[in-house]
This record gives structure tokens, sequence and C-alpha cells, in this order.
């Protein structure tokens, strides 16, 4: 759950740093390095794990829903298996949205598999505090109690609040708390997939 100009995006992959163009929006990462971040994070959960047997994949509804579900048709492309995957909300989990006055609405988490004794790769697009990543895992034990859980994020921005770390990660990108991430995906709506920074402009 992720809590128009820019650098131009070969900049990326020929290894220099991208700037930030006049409206404060840096691309990190376009459609085709997105799609490479896919294949490269699908084999890393495979070699962590032995294997994918026993490997269940969760997104953290909306955007880690879609790199679960890209994980999910990335792993049967390579190794020809059936991974079981499924959206999570966390809306009733979420410590800095529940309250005596407030109570968000959340669907309830009905994955369509069993999570006891499985290896989890709990996934999201943005890790930042680490709230989020806490809240979804006290969700998955509330639906069983798997053997493990590795999240895995599409980027690392830093600035944890909780001592939360990822098992897999994209690309770490330290920003400051005038900067945020905007996760464009083409399952939500988007013309075409891009990982941008934006930059509070004065």
């Amino acid at each position: 759950m992720n809590d128009g100009l820019a650098a131009c995006p070969q900049d990326f992959f020929l290894g220099r740093k991208a700037g930030f163009g006049e409206e404060g929006v840096s691309v990190i990462l376009n459609e085709a390095g997105l799609g490479r971040t896919i294949v490269r994070l699908a084999h890393e959960i495979a070699e962590r794990n032995g294997g994918t047997d026993g490997i269940v994949l969760v997104g953290v509804k909306r955007g880690g829903e879609v790199v679960a579900n890209r994980l999910r048709e990335k792993l049967h492309a390579l190794f020809g298996c059936d991974v079981p995957c499924a959206g999570l909300d966390i809306g009733m989990t979420r410590d800095d949205l529940v309250s005596a006055f407030f109570v968000p609405s959340a669907e309830r988490n009905e994955l369509g598999f069993s999570l006891e004794g499985k290896k989890v790769v709990l996934c999201d697009d943005v890790l930042h505090t680490g709230r989020s990543a806490l809240a979804a895992i006290e969700a998955l034990f509330r639906l069983g109690r798997p053997a493990k859980i590795e999240l895995l994020v599409l980027v690392d921005r830093g600035g944890r609040e909780v001592p939360v770390g990822a098992d897999f990660v994209g690309k770490n990108v330290p920003m400051s708390r005038k900067e945020y991430v905007t996760v464009r995906l083409r399952e939500l709506g988007a013309p075409e997939d891009s990982l941008a920074i934006t930059r509070e402009i004065p």
C-alpha cells in the first residue's frame, strides 16, 4: 500500500543518477525496467526458498496485489509452477487508521487457500514507515499460521518508524520526507507502468 516531466528514462539504465524535472518528478523505473525487476525478484524468491514448493503470494491491496499477480505469472513462466496468490485488505489492522472515532471499511479477507505451514511472500509496492507491513503481518496471522513470512517490495524508500525490513527489494531509494513515490500500474488504470519520485516544490 503506497503510503509529467522527468529525467530521461535511459539515465537509470545507464547507471546515471536521475535528476528532477521542472515539475519535481524523477522516473526511477519505467515499464521495461519494472519488467526486469519482476524477473529478478522471481528468481530470488525461488533461490532463497530452494524452489517454489510451499510458497504462496499475498499482495497488500491494491498495488501489492498487482505485484503478487505479476510474480505468480513470472514464476509460472520460469519454473512451470502454479503458486497460490491472493490480495489482502489491511484496513482493519492499520494502527494509524483505526481509532475510537473512525473505523475504516474493510473487505473480509478470504484468500482461497490455507496459510498453515506455508512460506508466505508478502508483496507491497512501497516500504516506508513499516506500519503497513506490520498491519499486513497481523492480518495474515488472523488467517492462519504460516511457516514463515518474507516481505517483498518494489521500492524501499527508508524512513522506518518500526523495526521492519524487506527480504526482497526491487530498488532501494533513500528519500526525504518532502519526497514520495508514485507507482503507476496498467492493472490500476495507468497507460503504462512507471515508478517515480515526486519532490515537493516550494
